[in-house]
């Protein structure tokens, strides 16, 4: 990656600012497969994770890895905004190509459009927006209330306080290292799920520091912010992802990126889910800083499919 918004790693050399030994960290993994390889100009090549029983892409790393494929094609601007459609399921077995359209270069904005492809068929497309930073008016909602993330249970911990009461496999799953760490101010729902409001908060941050790259940081938001929000359109009914009742996969994903922020400190998720009909959820989601401020907003809807009996 080029050096530009201070980052503190030039291109390939993510994964050695932060090699620790032979065996790397969720996140070194996570920073390894966002530093896309450039094939050609507008052209470059993703990879997934290689993990035992992983049937699909997870479209968080998709909107990631297309996000940068963008926004290595713009100089001095940053993504404010982005709308990407989930045409068919990834593979994870393969490579993914993104190639990327330079649809404008205007004086404010400029625009450009990301396609992703797997054996020959595009699996994903996304539009997104950039713009020079210039002053204007400001406004924003209020954060909520919500207890300080300390105090509360990440996967690991809700592990441990279930370990009598979980499936082997659901233990194994909740106790993964992940690039992103959670803490569940709402229900988590992983098992013997009940009827809730639709409505949650979940606090949120990259799982060790990152360099001083914004269009890093807002890369990896875009990954954290499919990681969780679909969820929240089960809680009302009761069933969750893991009890095999239903179906579900992203349909599609808008974001927009409000204010500068660090997704290696604290950031929380304020998520509800309006609807669900005909299959289908919407859910939407705020997110802010400790400190209060909107960082971003983010619309989902997703695949909610109940699965009949057998």
């Amino acid at each position: 990656m080029r050096a530009q918004h201070g980052d503190a790693c030039t291109a390939g050399l993510w994964a050695s600012c932060y090699s620790v030994g032979p065996m790397p960290s969720a996140l070194e993994l996570l920073l390894e497969l966002l530093d896309l390889e450039e094939l050609e100009v507008n052209l470059f090549r993703g990879h997934s994770p290689q993990e035992e029983g992983r049937e699909r892409l997870f479209g968080g790393l998709v909107l990631g890895q297309a996000l940068m494929a963008a926004s290595r094609t713009v100089e001095e601007r940053l993504p404010h905004s982005l709308h990407g459609y989930f045409l068919r399921p990834g593979d994870p077995a393969i490579p993914i190509l993104y190639e990327v359209d330079r649809i404008r270069d205007g004086r404010s904005f400029t625009t450009r459009r990301v396609v992703a492809v797997q054996h020959g068929r595009a699996i994903f497309n996304m539009s997104v927006s950039f713009q020079i930073q210039e002053p204007g008016f400001e406004h924003q909602f209020e954060m909520p209330d919500a207890p300080d993330p300390e105090g509360l249970p990440g996967r690991a911990e809700l592990a441990e306080r279930l370990a009598d009461e979980l499936p082997r496999g659901v233990l194994t799953w909740l106790k993964r290292e992940r690039p992103i760490e959670e803490r569940y101010s709402g229900p988590a729902q992983f098992y013997k799920p009940e009827k809730h409001p639709p409505h949650r908060q979940i606090w949120f941050r990259a799982a060790g520091a990152l360099p001083d790259s914004h269009e890093l940081h807002q890369c990896v938001l875009a990954y954290a912010s499919d990681l969780s929000l679909l969820d929240t359109s089960t809680l009302p009914h009761g069933i969750s992802f893991l009890d095999g009742k239903v179906q579900s996969a992203s349909l599609d994903h808008a974001m927009w990126f409000h204010r500068p922020f660090r997704v290696d400190e604290w950031m929380l998720y304020v998520q509800d889910s309006p609807s669900a009909s005909g299959a289908r959820s919407f859910n939407r989601g705020n997110i802010f800083t400790r400190q209060g401020e909107l960082i971003a907003s983010v619309t989902q809807e997703g695949l909610l499919r109940p699965v009949k009996p057998r």
